[in-house]
Parts: C-alpha cells; sequence; structure tokens
C-alpha cells in the first residue's frame, strides 16, 4: 500500500511517533443483499474495503472513493454502523498509527466489481451466508451493518 503524500510530508516532521489517523471501512451491498470483498495485495486475505481520509475529505465521501478506487464500484455511504479506535500498530519500517475507524453501510449504485488498483488480487461479491474466511475485523462490521443502529466501542484498557 502506498503511503500518501500527506502523511509523508507528517513523518518528515513527526518521525515514527504514533499518529492518530481518520479511517473509513465500507461495507458494500448490491441490490442482491451481496457485500463487496477484495483480496487484500498485502496479506492475501479478504476482507471489507476501507482507506483513510485525506485532507479536508468528509469520512463518507472516503469510503465511496475507496471503494470506486479498489473496485470500480460506484456506491453511495447510506449510515454510519460503527466506530471505533482501532490498537496502535507498528508497520515493517516503524512508523506507528492508530487508526480511528468509522464504518458505513453502502448501497452499490453502478461500476462491474473489478480490480482497480493495486491494492487488491481480486475482488467479488458474496451472500452473507457464504463468505470466504474473514477476519474478527471484517465480521464485526458486516454484522454490524445488517443491524438498524450504529455502535461506538470504548477502549477498555488505560491507554
Amino acid at each position: 500500500m502506498a503511503i500518501p503524500d500527506f502523511i509523508r510530508e507528517i513523518r518528515a516532521t513527526a518521525g515514527q511517533q504514533l499518529l492518530l489517523l481518520p479511517g473509513v471501512t465500507a461495507i458494500v451491498f448490491d441490490d442482491e443483499g451481496r457485500v463487496l470483498l477484495g483480496r487484500r495485495a498485502d496479506t492475501g486475505k479478504w476482507s471489507v474495503i476501507g482507506g483513510i481520509c485525506e485532507p479536508g475529505e468528509q469520512p463518507a465521501t472516503t469510503a465511496e472513493r475507496e471503494v470506486y478506487e479498489e473496485t470500480a464500484v460506484h456506491c453511495v455511504a447510506e449510515r454510519v454502523v460503527l466506530t471505533q479506535a482501532l490498537p496502535p500498530m507498528q508497520y515493517e519500517n516503524g512508523d506507528r498509527c492508530q487508526y480511528l475507524d468509522v464504518t458505513f453501510r453502502c448501497r452499490a449504485t453502478g461500476g462491474e466489481a473489478r480490480v482497480n488498483d493495486d491494492e487488491s488480487l481480486e475482488v467479488g461479491w458474496f451472500g452473507v451466508d457464504a463468505l470466504p474466511p474473514l477476519e474478527e475485523f471484517a465480521l464485526l462490521r458486516i454484522k454490524q451493518s445488517l443491524t438498524d443502529g450504529p455502535t461506538w466501542f470504548e477502549a477498555t484498557d488505560s491507554h
């Protein structure tokens, strides 16, 4: 995954210290109730679509943009289904960050699902009863998007 230019600029002065970054996850459903997934190029695992907000960009716009950039599917973010501060992480290069994830339920409005950038090996639509193996992160977000309301998670540790 490429590092956005604005993060490179921050890292030039901040070094590898922990950065809190706004991220989004898009749970996209088509008219048949199937969910859009991508098999990630960095891990080889199937997952939901997501990314980080660019400066000045609204989170819902980020969700719609990321879905199109990664899958060529146009969508509309309909509602927030979950917000969660994810645990801090460290990349192989030593950079540390923590993502504040806002997950949106989205409705596909056009386009044909296909690999549209270098972040995915495959993309496809899956019935919620026929999902490929997914990590808990993705399963929780898909499950929550099938409910009627948003969820906020509170930190359980002192950090």
